[in-house]
């Protein structure tokens, strides 16, 4: 499948889109290498429930050009702006990872513009065990890694690691250096400031005014199966599963079980 581009905010996006139908956003996370192509196995099969599946690489991410503002605010209205490019003036969201929670937020601010969310392996969404909490978006070293370095990190995100052929390897390795190194650093440097405040991010799944459903693996790190099991006992009307055998990229080791399960619900009425 072959990206497509269209400027949004003065930055050159690289995107990849398949399908007609309800317009549905895939989001990747914000770890070092992540991009659009974490998406490409799962663009077909949830298209085939007659959805119109569009996946763009974030700012600083991919193919997409480096924003001068690195902060997660920004990324959220970018996401807003990036539906306007595409004259979307509604859509279902899926966030994986970071996104999960960005997801959530646009929901929550922008009711009127989402209109169903599906979280995939969003730790701070979880609740806590004890007084430790999970943070997303900080997978990567104090040097532009290496291509073993690439690989210990995707790994590290897979139950299934068989799933890492040489292919996929060099392609998270090229998404990991160079710009997207540098807005990683940039990322990095800018987390804490200004935000903290409020509602913790996991306190707020309560309060979601659209339709919210959360997957997660039952390998996945952070003890997120625990920290699921809790969050039914809280919220049991919560619509949350857990996926055996699958880790941190749930889009990968369980393909087909989530596009199936996140097709029927994105086609629910």
């Amino acid at each position: 499948m072959l990206p497509k581009r269209i400027h949004v905010d003065g930055l050159s996006v690289r995107y990849f889109g398949a399908g007609a139908g309800s317009p549905v956003l895939l989001l990747h996370g914000a770890s070092l290498g992540s991009s659009a192509d974490v998406w490409l196995r799962n663009l077909a099969p949830l298209a085939g429930h007659r959805l119109h599946v569009v996946a763009p690489d974030l700012p600083g991410f991919g193919g997409t050009d480096n924003p001068a503002d690195v902060s997660l605010s920004y990324r959220k209205k970018f996401i807003l702006a990036f539906m306007d490019a595409l004259k979307i003036d509604r859509a279902a969201l899926v966030g994986h990872s970071q996104a999960g929670r960005v997801a959530l937020d646009l929901a929550l601010g922008n009711p009127e513009r989402i209109t169903k969310v599906v979280v995939l392996a969003t730790g701070s969404l979880l609740p806590p065990l004890a007084e430790k909490t999970e943070s997303e978006g900080e997978e990567g070293g104090s040097r532009e890694p290496t291509l073993e370095d690439t690989r210990r990190l995707l790994e590290g995100n897979l139950y299934n690691r068989a799933l890492i052929t040489p292919d996929e390897l060099d392609l998270r390795h090229r998404m990991s250096v160079g710009k997207n190194y540098s807005a990683f650093v940039a990322r990095k440097a800018a987390k804490g400031k200004g935000g903290g405040k409020g509602d913790a991010p996991w306190q707020r799944v309560s309060k979601c005014p659209v339709p919210l459903l959360m997957l997660y693996g039952e390998n996945d790190r952070g003890d997120a199966a625990k920290r699921a099991a809790k969050a039914k006992e809280l919220n049991p009307a919560l619509d949350l599963r857990l996926l055996p055998r699958c880790a941190h990229l749930v889009q990968w080791d369980a393909a087909d079980a989530f596009a199936e399960i996140a097709g029927r619900f994105l086609t629910r009425d």
